[in-house]
């Protein structure tokens, strides 16, 4: 299959999953433990069905949504994805540029390649930052600072890691740790990983020419000058979970930071409360794509409860487990306002590049659209729960 064939996620899945070795495709595609949360995500959105109203006129329907005061094109961003040079180079500013053309937000990872300032220069109007919380609080303030001097619409504070998980497939594979000679030391302790190289040449030469796994642009200056890339890695792995992570650094951040703040990771509602007391602009509910805590709940269960005790107050994200346009419009029918995906893309990079990152985000794009007409809702802002089946019927009418 080519990336011309490509009809849906899945088909773009399979071609990165043909492109990568398997100890790399893991490291994507794995969760923690059992996996357990990775089905549970999936089973929360196939629990619900979408129910349809006819005679309604569709001839004409919009997907755009507003938040924070920006008009996006489509109800979705691109989530953040760590180390994404490091299974197609460039990768994080391929997601980047394609959320600029597709006027959607860009969330660059904690652990990206590049670094703030060069996606600033790439869409500087779309991308938004995921801080990772240093354990040395200085780099935390300075990560922010840099994040305002470059003009990026968004501060994504992850909580959802406050100890390093424990993701089974990436310890069998030997690769617990990604460093600059992860490809030497991986063959040295795996030699059946030997196989898997061969058997994907296009991305073992592609990881040598470039000279192994790709630095952590953002990390680097808090290194010395010229530091290695293990060196950054390692400066980045000392200073990353920060475990006695409080909300009294979420009151500092606030502070800090002039434009929306947002949390990613929350589950609780209680938690949900104290984000909107604390003055923050957004929420992002997720399970961190069932990579942190396997007996996590599907973040979208825990949804409904979120939009009940914080309303309007402030803006509502869902992210984990999205694969379909209408997994998105089920996300807003149930109360959020915006959806993220990172795996999807993801898939996309590493299968097409720049084009399929764009494929990806045209998949969802017509799904939501064809989807809008199957079910009579010409415009986003109609969603609700009556979009929802319920088995209770009465509560349809």
């Amino acid at each position: 299959m080519s990336l011309a064939n490509v009809v849906n996620i899945e088909d773009l899945h399979q071609l990165a999953k043909r492109r990568l070795p398997k100890i790399a495709f893991d490291f994507i595609e794995g969760g923690v433990e059992d996996e357990r949360g990775i089905d549970r995500n999936r089973a929360a959105f196939n629990k619900h069905q979408l129910l349809p109203k006819y005679l309604v006129d569709v001839s004409k329907r919009d997907q755009s949504q507003t938040i924070f005061g920006r008009k996006y094109n489509s109800p979705f961003g691109i989530s953040p994805t760590g180390t994404a040079g490091l299974f197609r180079r460039g990768a994080d500013m391929m997601l980047a540029q394609a959320a600029k053309e597709a006027n959607i937000p860009y969330i660059m990872s904690g652990g990206s390649n590049d670094s703030i300032e060069t996606a600033a220069r790439v869409a500087p109007e779309h991308s938004w930052y995921q801080l990772y919380a240093a354990r040395e609080g200085r780099i935390s303030e300075d990560l922010i600072r840099r994040v305002a001097d470059a003009g990026l619409g968004a501060v994504v504070l992850t909580v959802d890691v406050p100890v390093r998980p424990r993701r089974e497939r990436n310890i069998r594979n030997g690769f617990a740790n990604i460093r600059g000679s992860w490809l030497k030391a991986a063959l040295s302790l795996k030699p059946h990983i030997l196989v898997e190289a061969m058997a994907h040449p296009g991305w073992v030469l592609e990881y040598v020419k470039h000279g192994g796994t790709p630095s952590m642009e953002n990390w680097a200056p808090y290194t010395r000058p010229g530091a290695s890339v293990d060196e950054v890695v390692d400066m980045f792995s000392a200073n990353t979970p920060a475990h006695s992570q409080t909300w009294r650094e979420l009151e500092k951040y606030r502070r800090l930071f002039p434009r929306n703040l947002i949390v990613k990771g929350i589950m609780d509602p209680k938690d949900a409360i104290r984000c909107a007391d604390m003055g923050c602009e957004g929420i992002i509910v997720s399970n961190h794509g069932a990579r942190q805590l396997d007996q996590a709940p599907g973040s979208l269960d825990v949804l409904p409860a979120m939009k009940e005790v914080v309303g309007d107050r402030l803006t509502i994200m869902l992210d984990s487990g999205v694969r379909r346009g209408a997994d998105i419009l089920i996300a807003l029918c149930l109360g959020a306002q915006f959806v993220t995906f990172g795996r999807p893309t993801l898939y996309g990079a590493v299968a097409g590049g720049l084009d399929g990152v764009r494929k990806a985000v045209d998949i969802f794009r017509s799904e939501i659209d064809l989807v809008m007409g199957q079910i009579g809702c010409p415009s986003l802002d109609q969603l609700g729960p009556d979009f929802l089946w319920n088995d209770d019927w009465r509560r349809n009418q």
